[in-house]
């Protein structure tokens, strides 16, 4: 089976509410690399007028399950994709537009290898945050993991 990439946002919107519910848009969606954009609305501000940090953290996450459900869409018939750890960095100050860009730091290959060998495989991936201005205002290194569909 191919990746259609035109299908994964809509797919993200469906599976995940609150994506929808904060706006977020599909820029590029495939299985190197996720580009989304969380919008500059008043509601997911923060105290100082920028994106809230939990915002943030939502369009990195986002971006990072996007680009492991598109790397692994073969494998979501006998797997589930589940986020197991994460760390943030917040560089810059942020405001308005914001784009978060994933790509995996691992051959999906290797772990697709695991996977077939029972063994549960740990996926990082690593997503900029960056400003409109292109500036990188933020980090996401977070783990996903495969886990395989109960049987019985």
């Amino acid at each position: 089976m191919s990746v259609d990439t035109s299908q994964v946002g809509e797919m993200m919107r469906q599976i995940v509410p609150w994506v929808r519910t904060v706006g977020i848009q599909f820029l590029e969606a495939g299985p190197e690399k996720v580009v989304v954009e969380l919008p500059d609305l008043e509601e997911n501000r923060n105290h100082v007028g920028g994106p809230h940090a939990a915002m943030m953290f939502g369009a990195a996450e986002t971006a990072s399950g996007a680009l492991v459900a598109a790397a692994f869409i073969e494998q979501l018939a006998i797997a589930t994709p589940l986020p197991t750890k994460g760390e943030i960095t917040y560089a810059k100050l942020a405001r308005g537009r914001l784009t978060a860009t994933a790509v995996l730091g691992r051959p999906a290959a290797d772990a697709i290898a695991e996977l077939k060998a029972g063994i549960r495989p740990d996926v990082p991936v690593h997503v900029t945050i960056n400003d409109a201005e292109g500036l990188e205002t933020g980090r996401l290194d977070i783990v996903w993991t495969l886990k395989p569909h109960s049987k019985g």
